[in-house]
């Protein structure tokens, strides 16, 4: 297999850390991501760290600059071997209180985004019979209360990955998907949503987790190479997962508790 990898959302935070990992193991980086400042920093750290690649700027939700992307790849570096869907926005606030415009925005990134950069590379994934990592979250497995958007957006990524496992199989296209917890990242610079008290909420959550998002990225990298489809990063999310498979009902009960917490705390 060649060494060849696509990520979205490469200029900072877990995208860059995984363009890092892969480029401490020698392999060539197709960077992309709306910052362009933050995407030349990823490419210099990739040559620092034995790596090499390209950059480009990519907006998700235009098909248009991903097939254009996956054109640059096939012509800069022959073709790809793992395409990462990373790219993502941090959402947030009770059902009633979203917009639809928070809705479409949500959806047009987190998870349209996946789904045309899916689209976009099949082809080369399939020539090159090589992997897709498709970023989710834990979010799409627990449906933490005061973020419906971001929740359904992410479970779709998921659902997506499960569609994409099971039809790429014969093909010997690998599938994975990947559900973080919070971690440390700066992804609330994209935050939106109504209610500002919920996004210094979830900022807190994101500052306090003791893992970072290079130890994710390494995670990720081993979980791969160990051929694992659902890849969960943090301990106390596979916790909470084991038990919402065995007693739903009691994550529901947990969840309910903590939408009363957060509606208090917004209120405040």
């Amino acid at each position: 297999m060649q060494n060849r990898m696509m990520v979205t959302g490469a200029g900072s935070g877990l995208g860059r850390e995984i363009a890092l990992r892969w480029a401490r193991e020698g392999w060539q980086l197709a960077l992309s991501d709306v910052n362009e400042a933050g995407l030349a920093e990823t490419l210099k750290m990739v040559r620092e760290a034995g790596g090499d690649g390209f950059t480009q700027r990519c907006d998700v939700r235009d098909y248009s600059q991903l097939t254009a992307l996956a054109q640059a790849c096939e012509t800069k570096l022959g073709g790809i071997d793992v395409v990462v869907n990373n790219a993502g926005v941090a959402s947030g606030g009770f059902f009633d209180e979203l917009s639809l415009e928070d809705w479409d925005w949500q959806i047009a990134i987190n998870l349209m985004g996946v789904v045309k950069g899916c689209k976009a590379f099949l082809p080369l994934v399939q020539k090159s019979r090589g992997k897709i990592i498709n970023i989710a979250s834990m979010a799409a497995l627990m449906q933490a209360p005061g973020m419906s958007n971001y929740n359904v957006a992410k479970a779709g990524v998921v659902a997506l990955s499960e569609s994409l496992l099971v039809e790429l199989r014969q093909q010997e296209v690998g599938v994975h998907v990947v559900c973080p917890s919070f971690f440390q990242t700066n992804l609330m610079d994209s935050y939106r949503g109504p209610t500002p008290n919920m996004k210094a909420q979830i900022s807190k959550l994101l500052e306090a987790s003791p893992i970072t998002a290079a130890d994710i990225a390494d995670y990720i990298y081993r979980q791969v190479a160990e051929g694992a489809f659902m890849i969960l990063p943090h301990e106390e999310g596979r916790m909470a997962w084991k038990i919402k498979q065995q007693n739903p009902q009691a994550i529901y009960d947990e969840m309910a508790a903590l939408a009363v917490k957060k509606r208090n705390k917004s209120k405040t």
